[in-house]
């Protein structure tokens, strides 16, 4: 590798760097390319040798927590395997660190969670019916209720400041999404 490249590489990491520590003390709506530059010590032009915008940069990032949690759950049936999904879900998770909790769990971030969460669905799920051998709308209503139902119990254990061990959550979590209100009522 030469040390054009090595260049290259330094300016994104320090470009996604400053990117990620600004997502996590701030609203996104109010990171600019200018103080992002300012912080990560670079030039307005560089920034845009690499990304055309705040947009593309958080997409590319967005993509890349999709796909973990996609290449984790590939072999996954859906519906069959939802505890198993469920659990892959928190310890990506959690794994991902303050970045993805804050797409997730911020007000300002739901526009950005709920993309991250069409890609995924799609991706895994289908759009067809197919996977479930169901009508596509009716799959449609069952993929809501099921990401819709993970991310606000995410969210609101993230709330909770995690007072619910992990192992916990999850268990809850799949029982929730898996059997309903009665399932948790259940020994």
């Amino acid at each position: 590798m030469d040390k054009e490249d090595l260049r290259v590489i330094r300016t994104r990491e320090a470009i996604r760097k400053t990117f990620e520590e600004m997502i996590c003390e701030m609203d996104y709506e109010k990171i600019t390319i200018k103080e992002l530059t300012e912080r990560a010590r670079i030039n307005r032009k560089t920034f845009y040798l690499h990304y055309n915008s705040l947009d593309d940069l958080l997409l590319e990032m967005q993509n890349e927590m999709a796909k973990s949690f996609i290449e984790r759950t590939k072999n996954l049936e859906r519906p069959r395997d939802m505890d198993k999904i469920t659990r892959e879900f928190f310890l990506v998770s959690e794994g991902a660190g303050r970045l993805h909790e804050r797409l997730m769990c911020s007000g300002s971030y739901h526009y950005i969670s709920r993309r991250i969460t069409n890609e995924i669905m799609s991706e895994t799920w289908g759009t067809d019916g197919k996977r479930m051998n169901v009508n596509p709308y009716v799959q449609n209503i069952i993929m809501a209720f099921v990401s819709q139902a993970t991310i606000e119990i995410y969210k609101q254990w993230t709330a909770d400041k995690k007072k619910i061990p992990l192992d916990e959550i999850i268990e809850l979590t799949t029982k929730l999404i898996c059997n309903g209100i009665n399932g948790v009522n259940e020994k």
